[in-house]
């Protein structure tokens, strides 16, 4: 019996990129957010071997680059299972744009696999086997606001934020995560105080005052390499989105700047832990005529986290920048890149507000979208649709 399953997307509330490992991974810091935009996956079982992945979506590869290929391998191996494993995907998310379509694609693929079987993977192991296809798949099995750290795999559930109306614009371009990380090498390796001038000059230019899809393979070019293509990355994205390390040399020192990036991760950690504290530190009581919701967001823009991949992936394209701009103008309590991007989303107070900066986005030819971020009892309330 096929199984139907929705695949929601989520946005990055702050990203704080650390140093490059041994290992050819970056360590990071990030609040994940699901929210209610969403493919839909079709899973069935039947008789015979192998993996069909099927999508009318060109820019999706149905071999075993796949997400959703890759996920259902291990799945099968893990359960013991037999059978013609066929993956349909429905797509309505954007292929690369920091939304983590592709491994919400693979989690929900998982989930489908489970219930087709009749069997279930224990909850850590499902976590193994997410991890090693991609650094943000973990995230998919746990829903609603969660924190991510080594270099996104590793998750934990916060108290998730109310749900608030969203505004995902999803400009036509396409952002190469593993270039963004490459920038970020060439950025923070470069005269000491030149992170510092990018983030000021890019808060400057945005009109902040204040301040993955992770690791995707970056298919053997160098960090060098990649750091000097001053071009536009334009082409689609597959759906694998982060299996494997971003290489990067790490045999030469990186010359000093002012914020050492373990110091970055400690303090991207005492600004979430500042904002769980209970402690009001919007200074605005929700007894005042605020709503819990936006009372709770700005909180959370009090601590001034924020995108460390905004200040590598504006100057770039000058016109996401624009487009974060317009949201902040139209009112959002809080606005950013999602991962890399190319996605940026706009948190507002209300429904109205959040159709009028849609609509404004509309108007000047960007796709955007209203949606809600979804709490943890909603995401899996809302995850299967047939099948049971």
């Amino acid at each position: 019996m096929p199984v139907t399953v929705r695949s929601f997307a989520k946005i990055n509330l702050g990203l704080s990129i650390g140093a490059l490992r041994p290992d050819g991974f970056h360590d990071l810091r990030t609040v994940y957010q699901t929210i209610a935009l969403h493919d839909m996956i079709r899973v069935q079982v039947g008789r015979g071997t192998g993996i069909e992945i099927h999508c009318d979506d060109l820019r999706v590869p149905n071999d075993a680059t796949n997400t959703c290929y890759r996920i259902a391998e291990r799945v099968m191996v893990a359960l013991q299972a037999g059978g013609r494993v066929t993956v349909t995907i429905e797509k309505c998310l954007p292929v690369q744009g920091g939304l983590g379509a592709g491994s919400g694609n693979a989690v929900a693929t998982l989930i489908g696999l489970e219930r087709a079987l009749k069997k279930k993977l224990r909850g850590t192991e499902r976590l193994h086997l997410a991890a090693e296809v991609g650094s943000d798949l973990p995230l998919f099995l746990v829903g609603g606001t969660v924190l991510g750290v080594g270099h996104g795999e590793e998750v934990y559930p916060l108290p998730d934020l109310p749900a608030t109306i969203c505004v995902v614009a999803t400009p036509e371009i396409g952002v190469s995560t593993p270039k963004a990380f490459a920038d970020w090498d060439a950025m923070t390796a470069g005269a000491p105080g030149e992170a510092e001038n990018h983030r000021l000059a890019e808060n400057h230019r945005s009109g902040d005052p204040g301040g993955h899809d992770f690791s995707r393979a970056n298919n053997g070019e160098s960090t060098a390499a990649l750091a000097a293509e001053g071009t536009a990355e334009l082409r689609p994205a597959r759906t694998a989105e982060g299996g494997r390390p971003h290489v990067g040399r790490v045999d030469t020192p990186a010359k000093l700047t002012p914020a050492d990036p373990s110091d970055r991760m400690i303090e991207f950690g005492r600004m979430v832990s500042a904002w769980l504290s209970g402690q009001p530190l919007s200074g605005v009581p929700v007894s005042q005529g605020r709503g819990r919701a936006e009372t709770s967001l700005l909180d959370l823009v009090r601590t001034g986290i924020e995108n460390d991949f905004e200040q590598v992936v504006f100057p770039k394209y000058p016109e996401l920048r624009e487009v974060k701009s317009v949201l902040t103008k139209a009112g959002a309590l809080y606005a950013s890149l999602s991962g890399s991007g190319s996605a940026l989303y706009g948190l507002f107070a209300s429904p109205a507000a959040g159709q009028k900066a849609a609509a404004r986005l509309q108007r000047d030819g960007i796709p955007a979208v209203v949606t809600k971020t979804m709490t943890r009892q909603q995401y899996w309330k809302k995850f299967l649709v047939s099948g049971f």
